[in-house]
């Protein structure tokens, strides 16, 4: 892992075109904004957790038995 030290204001770089800015500093908080393309996804690291969990659940719960009901009724038309 790699830790660095910013002061509000200053900023990290990421890649070309990612963004790290220090915004706020309060108490035990630290505000931060990122300038990222359109098509980057960000989420706050237990929203991504939660995201994965779902999309785990929603794999595991289809049932391929009815996509085999299904190709074997176009077969035989």
């Amino acid at each position: 892992m790699l830790v660095l030290t910013r002061k509000i204001g200053e900023s990290i770089a990421i890649d070309d075109d990612i963004k790290i800015v220090v915004v706020q500093v309060k108490g035990g908080h630290v505000r931060l904004g990122i300038e990222a393309p359109r098509h980057t996804k960000i989420h706050r690291e237990e929203v991504y957790i939660a995201i994965q969990e779902q999309n785990k659940l929603a794999a595991e719960s289809q049932n391929p038995t009815p996509l085999k009901n299904v190709a074997k009724s176009v077969r035989s038309s």
